[in-house]
């Protein structure tokens, strides 16, 4: 039997929900408890996470608020100490996605809009509201009980079933900070490795994979090192390229692009990992420094990567990707760049200090390679 045609190409896609990747929607109260609330959890969270807010404002519809400069489709403020953007074009959730791109988490006042996760606030004055919302409750992660609500509603737990969500009370602040950050701390992307070994090596003249530094291939001596510190470690080839057996094995399908298209190809196919990338031609990497870079690791950056003093500028191919990368490469991508240094130049990014400048020299012609040699030999 022939397979059912397929359109389009079937791709993984990252497992957002309405705005974000991590997002839970308060409801059950009036949304000044939930603006309240928001703004604790967020200012206790400010120095290790970035969260957003999200809103609706009637008072604007009620009073004919309009665009700052009227007829405009959109508005772009500098306000000093943050920016605004006024559009006039109605958002959908694939629009939305975007804008939260770089923040860690976000808060959503449920009674305006809906989240892939909800917090049930037990206030009394919101019950009949939230009865009549019980389709908008698909994964309660959290109930927070008030003076005059302490139990869950019974309609509530008949439409829970088995689910028992954690229960706490409303005024227990640190208590639902932690468990926020609980939340967060677990929703962080766990670390893959990805060797580059797919480059052409035409200054070398022979496959700088294969040159063994260390009584093995360069390939193979990298994931060794990556083994242990990462998740999952793989190779990165180009399409044509003979399959290795010693390692699972990303092909480009970004092709043409070097590097760029490597890592492209790596998110497109994990887009919730995030990737330590390495390149072969960096034969005194160890793995005392790749695991420096992943202690040190910022996942709320776009990325943690090496500052080298060679140029003067970070180093992309001993950087670890996180997944809020992904769409950044894709953008930089369709403004014509394919340059992974220039992507983390003009991002906000977590750069250190390597602990031995050396792990970051280059051998890419036979000259180099020999010097190497010569300084391992010592």
């Amino acid at each position: 039997m022939s397979k059912p045609h397929q359109k389009h190409a079937k791709l993984t896609r990252p497992a957002y929900g309405e705005f974000h990747r991590s997002e839970w929607g308060f409801m059950g109260a009036p949304c000044g408890t939930i603006q309240q609330l928001s703004a604790k959890l967020i200012e206790a969270l400010q120095m290790h996470y970035r969260l957003a807010y999200v809103d609706a404002d009637h008072a604007a519809g009620d009073q004919a608020e309009t665009m700052p400069v009227s007829g405009s489709a959109l508005v772009y403020t500098h306000k000093i100490n943050y920016h605004r953007y006024d559009l006039a074009d109605e958002l959908n959730t694939f629009h939305r996605r975007p804008l939260f791109n770089g923040v860690d988490g976000v808060l959503v006042n449920g009674n305006h809009f809906l989240a892939r996760r909800q917090i049930v606030i037990l206030d009394p004055k919101k019950e009949e509201s939230l009865s009549r919302k019980l389709d908008r409750l698909t994964d309660v992660a959290l109930i927070l009980t008030t003076p005059g609500q302490e139990k869950p509603y019974d309609f509530l737990l008949e439409h829970l079933g088995d689910q028992r969500p954690f229960v706490m009370p409303l005024g227990d602040t640190n208590g639902i900070i932690q468990w926020l950050r609980a939340q967060l701390t677990a929703a962080r992307a766990p670390v893959n490795g990805l060797v580059l070994a797919g480059g052409k090596s035409q200054r070398m003249g022979s496959d700088k994979g294969q040159i063994a530094y260390h009584e093995l291939p360069q390939r193979e001596h990298l994931a060794q090192q990556l083994s242990g510190i990462c998740q999952q470690v793989y190779y990165s080839m180009r399409p044509e390229q003979e399959a290795p057996e010693e390692m699972p094995l990303i092909r480009d399908t970004f092709t043409g692009l070097g590097p760029y298209g490597a890592i492209l190809s790596a998110f497109r196919e994990q887009p919730e990992a995030a990737w330590l990338v390495v390149a072969c031609d960096l034969p005194l990497l160890d793995q005392e420094a790749l695991r420096f870079l992943v202690q040190h690791r910022d996942p709320s950056k776009l990325a943690t990567a090496f500052h080298n003093p060679a140029t003067g500028f970070p180093d992309p191919l001993v950087t670890i990707w996180e997944p809020r990368a992904y769409p950044v490469l894709l953008q930089f991508l369709t403004q014509g760049y394919s340059c992974p240094r220039k992507v983390l130049i003009n991002s906000d990014i977590k750069a250190l200090q390597p602990p031995n400048p050396q792990i970051l020299l280059n051998a890419n012609s036979p000259e180099e390679r020999e010097a190497v040699r010569a300084m391992l030999d010592k």
